[in-house]
């Protein structure tokens, strides 16, 4: 499933974009929201959820998360390590190295 079938097209290039040229400048709420996934319903935020597990595991590791970004398109750049680390950390609610499902709509919720 493409991620354009989610989420719009335009919104998706302005999130890349946005944090595109600069290392370690990634942010995983505004990236969110600029996305438009705050304002998604649960089942596509699942959806979403489902593209970016890329070994359908059921989590997001952290190998995964490095990623994320090219779920959305796949001329995202990668996350930095320490990008990736705080996106974790920020989403890892139990500490067992991995993102689930619902700490994800956590995350993705905040405000």
């Amino acid at each position: 499933m493409a991620m354009s079938s989610i989420l719009n097209a335009d919104d998706i290039k302005k999130a890349l974009d946005a944090f595109a040229a600069v290392a370690d400048s990634f942010d995983h709420k505004k990236f969110f929201e600029i996305v438009g996934l705050k304002s998604k319903s649960s089942d596509d935020v699942k959806k979403v959820f489902t593209v970016l597990d890329a070994d359908n595991s059921g989590f997001i590791e952290e190998e995964e998360l490095k990623f994320v970004l090219k779920g959305f398109a796949k001329d995202g750049r990668d996350l930095t390590d320490k990008e990736t680390k705080a996106f974790l950390q920020a989403a890892d609610k139990d500490g067992d190295g991995k993102i689930g499902f619902f700490p994800l709509v956590d995350v993705q919720m905040q405000k």
